[in-house]
């Protein structure tokens, strides 16, 4: 009997024993030798990158390259617009060695990386489905973008968009500029009050007012609530922005969003608080008037309608719907707007011949009175300036795409699950595209409009590039004009000597130390 029990322990430990190598070998399969097939049909037809680890990729040499680079860069502090190989020395070294379509991994996710302005072309130009985004965004990055609008695919991103983009198209942009001029007045008079109690000039650091700023535009415009109601979200969303940046280098590891780690555990609560935060605040819309429904309402229609809707996911549930896409609008909506702003009041400043420019456009067009939407088409200084601090500044490092499945481009057979990405200050940055001053800041040469400024429209992509191409540039234009036009009109301004000048990437490129201006009444 005892031996039979033996016998019987043993067979059950080989059973677990063997479940847990078959379900090993399956992971190893899925996850390794997926990935290595995909990197190899890229590597048959010529393309190289540098050899990437099992587990990490080529996460140690970017951190490596990306160090080295740090202590080069650490003191310097004169304002240098090409600036793109000392955020991602990694990528400069590679194209430099493997060419300008090089491969390299992040974890398990394999990566095609594409510098070159007609392959560029070619992808903005795709109009498929088949080319969606990446599954990191709707998983590593998932607490702070869900599969909303910015990380969905196929039907169900085309249902979301169909429901989103048409509360920004500009004729409804146009009806919004009055309640931007209010937020944005109100910004200005603490200003005004600040250099009142500080003798006539003011040292102030723009970029939490800006974030404040844009932050209740867009919960006024979209939500129907004033900051104050939405404060704790866009706070929140900042912290959790902060705190996955810290992780950049961890997405793609297999299994590490997972662990229990100090890291992981405040993205979760921030997640928690974040969520609880929105549906507070769509419950307070689901009582608003139904006449004239804001976004959250109208979200909450679709929300309740589409329980018969083949294009949803049957795992994603009314209230995740909604909580996803508001994360999606709330931070695509404030957040790069707002640093742009900062970026542009960074250029006026460093440039004082252009601010004089721009503010002799502004009182000639609208001499005292508040901006409106057909005075601010007319602002054609101030539309290049925009547009030029947008090249050499753009708020998103990357165009990303997936293959979702096999596609071709440019004669290269890209397989299913490759990740495509573009470096945009790459493409905003070649001299071919954009001549011999294109690391210099020259609003003229967007006077002609971008077809007149690049040789490849297309290489243009401060907004992303083609179908997915963001749908609030419209609001985003509007509202950086009229934020920059009533600034001019009120104040003049120049860089403080406490400027440094450090742009970094903390999933947007943003200003590492703040824009510091000092700030005169005029």
């Amino acid at each position: 009997m005892e031996k039979e029990n033996v016998t019987a322990a043993k067979m059950i430990v080989s059973l677990v024993f063997g479940g847990f190598l078959v379900i090993f070998l399956l992971f190893f399969s899925d996850l390794f030798l997926k990935a290595r097939r995909r990197r190899s049909r890229l590597e048959k037809q010529g393309i190289k990158g540098p050899l990437p680890s099992l587990f990490y990729g080529n996460i140690p040499e970017m951190k490596r390259i990306i160090g080295l680079e740090n202590e080069k860069s650490r003191d310097r502090e004169d304002i240098v617009h090409g600036w793109f190989h000392t955020v991602f020395p990694h990528l400069e070294q590679w194209r430099n060695e493997y060419g300008p379509t090089f491969l390299y991994s992040a974890g398990n996710i394999q990566i095609l990386c594409i510098t070159d302005p007609e392959m560029a072309k070619e992808v903005s130009l795709c109009t498929s489905l088949n080319l969606g985004k990446p599954s990191y965004l709707s998983t590593d990055r998932g607490p702070l973008l869900g599969r909303g609008i910015l990380s969905s695919n196929g039907q169900y991103w085309v249902h979301q968009r169909k429901i989103i983009a048409p509360q920004f198209y500009l004729d409804k942009v146009k009806g919004m500029v009055n309640l931007m001029a209010e937020s944005t007045l109100a910004m200005l008079k603490t200003w005004e009050n600040k250099i009142e109690s500080w003798g006539g000039k003011v040292k102030i650091t723009v970029d939490e007012d800006l974030r404040s700023l844009s932050a209740d535009i867009i919960s006024r415009a979209c939500f129907g609530s004033s900051y104050t109601e939405g404060e704790l979200i866009f706070t929140k969303l900042h912290a959790l922005q902060r705190t996955m940046s810290k992780g950049n280098f961890n997405v793609g590891v297999p299994g590490l969003r997972y662990l229990p780690t100090k890291h992981n555990k405040e993205i979760w609560k921030l997640e928690a608080e974040i969520n609880a935060k929105i549906l507070q605040v769509v419950k307070c819309c689901s009582t608003g008037d139904n006449n004239k429904k804001n976004l959250v309402q109208l979200l909450l229609s679709a929300a309740e309608s589409y329980g018969d809707d083949s294009n949803i996911p049957a795992d994603i549930t009314p209230k995740k719907f909604i909580v996803d896409n508001c994360k999606n609008i709330y931070f695509a909506g404030h957040e790069t707007t707002a640093i742009s702003a900062s970026w542009c009041l960074m250029t006026l400043a460093a440039y004082p011949e252009w601010q004089t420019r721009a503010r002799q456009e502004v009182l000639q067009i609208c001499g005292t009175n508040i901006p409106t939407a057909e005075m601010l088409r007319n602002m054609k200084v101030l539309t290049t300036i925009i547009l030029e601090t947008l090249r050499l500044y753009p708020p998103v490092a990357y165009v990303v795409r997936e293959a979702l499945e096999d596609i071709h481009f440019k004669e290269i057979h890209i397989p299913k699950g490759i990740n495509i990405q573009i470096p945009i200050p790459i493409m905003h940055h070649r001299r071919d595209l954009w001549g011999p001053d294109a690391h210099q800041f020259e609003p003229d040469r967007f006077a002609n409009g971008i077809s007149g400024a690049c040789r490849i429209p297309q290489a243009y992509m401060p907004f992303g590039m083609g179908t997915r191409i963001c749908a609030g540039q419209n609001f985003a234009m509007t509202e950086l004009k009229l934020i920059l036009s009533l600034i001019l009109s009120k104040f003049s301004f120049s860089l403080s000597p406490e400027y440094r000048h450090s742009p970094v990437f903390g999933l947007v490129v943003q200003p590492q130390h703040g824009v510091n201006i000092l700030l005169r009444k005029i």
